[in-house]
């Protein structure tokens, strides 16, 4: 199966003013997204959209094929569904399945990458697979809807009181990866499809960065995080 990565990268971000190519570990942060593509093992196509000057000369130096996003696709409210169908249209070529790697979850591998994509070549029924970590006391039960006059309205009924431990396990997107089958994608307009696997990760680096405190959070757990996966890899 042929899987095209894409990368996307707007230059305008507000919560993190060039966050895409400000240095996390000592390279660009769009850097990470794309070291991580080119680690794989499988048969990929590495696209960067965006609309920067800047990050464009930041990935120039890597093997993978920038394209230039229209303006109007790389506004605040833009939705990256319509800048990967302007990618996917632009190429001309035929994939298997469409993987989105945003820059902002850099704390994946390469491995991560190709089991995502072995999660869709062994299950041909399903259409999606997404990345989630398990969360335990940022859980439903700890959360509430308030009243008219604050009044504490808990989401799960009779779940505020129990322990950790007996939670019923939840699990939220991380970020790292968003992979769809071509076809479900270009009909559904979404890489939540309708059948969709999980590819669990573990939640002791969850990092998403929209803002400063989410970047501040990326740089406290690169360090280790990279540690763990040099020892592991040694």
């Amino acid at each position: 199966m042929r899987t095209l990565v894409i990368i996307p990268a707007r230059g305008g971000s507000k919560g993190v003013p060039q966050k895409n190519i400000k240095l996390l570990g000592g390279k660009p942060l769009i850097a990470h997204a794309i070291e991580c593509a080119l680690g794989s093992k499988k048969d990929i196509k590495i696209v960067v959209s965006t609309d920067g000057d800047a990050i464009i000369a930041a990935c120039q130096k890597y093997a993978v094929e920038i394209i230039k996003r229209p303006v109007a696709l790389a506004q605040d409210d833009s939705n990256v569904v319509t800048a990967v169908t302007f990618t996917y249209d632009y190429l001309k070529e035929d994939f298997d399945n469409i993987v989105l790697l945003q820059p902002t979850a850099p704390l994946r591998t390469s491995a991560d990458l190709d089991a995502v994509i072995d999660l869709l070549e062994k299950n041909p029924d399903t259409d999606g697979v997404i990345s989630v970590v398990p969360m335990d006391d940022v859980h439903p039960a700890r959360m509430y809807d308030l009243g008219d006059g604050g009044q504490m309205i808990p989401l799960i009924e009779n779940g505020e009181t129990l322990r950790r431990q007996d939670l019923k396990p939840v699990y939220y997107r991380n970020g790292c990866f968003y992979a769809v089958r071509t076809k479900a994608f270009l009909e559904q307009q979404s890489f939540m499809v309708t059948h969709k696997l999980a590819y669990v990760m573990n939640a002791n680096w969850l990092v998403n960065i929209d803002n400063q405190r989410d970047f501040q959070l990326a740089t406290l757990l690169y360090e280790d995080w990279n540690n763990e996966i040099t020892n592991h890899r040694s």
